[in-house]
């Protein structure tokens, strides 16, 4: 079957791709703070085989487990847009194809839910 995990060269090349990722997002003025005491080693891995398996590759942590990991971290919709912008441009460095960065991008947004932190709204006056 022809993924994008199989066309961008496999869990190698998706490690490379992650690693970019992180090497953006560790430069970020804002959102570097959220991984200050983080195992980045630990971490490039997991998201190596999520980023895998949202491109088609073998199957990682379930939606469920993404927002256990999430919750309490204060991720506000302007860190996930962050995120995402510099993802975007990882994938855009690593030669993938337009259709293949939009088809990343949109499950990515499909799963904002379960990583940003829910706004608190007050009650209608």
């Amino acid at each position: 079957m022809d993924t994008l995990y199989a066309r961008l060269g496999g869990p190698a090349a998706v490690a490379r791709l992650v690693f970019d990722f992180y090497d953006r997002v560790l430069k970020h003025e804002r959102l570097a703070a959220f991984f200050a005491t983080t195992d980045m080693a630990r971490l490039v891995d997991h998201q190596a085989r999520f980023l895998g398996s949202v491109m088609g590759g073998p199957a990682a942590q379930s939606d469920g487990r993404l927002r256990e990991v999430h919750a309490g971290l204060d991720i506000r919709p302007e860190d996930f847009d962050a995120m995402l912008g510099l993802l975007q441009e990882a994938l855009q460095a690593h030669a993938v194809a337009p259709a293949d960065v939009e088809h990343v991008m949109a499950e990515m947004r499909r799963r904002r839910p379960l990583i940003v932190r829910a706004r608190e709204t007050s009650p209608s006056r």
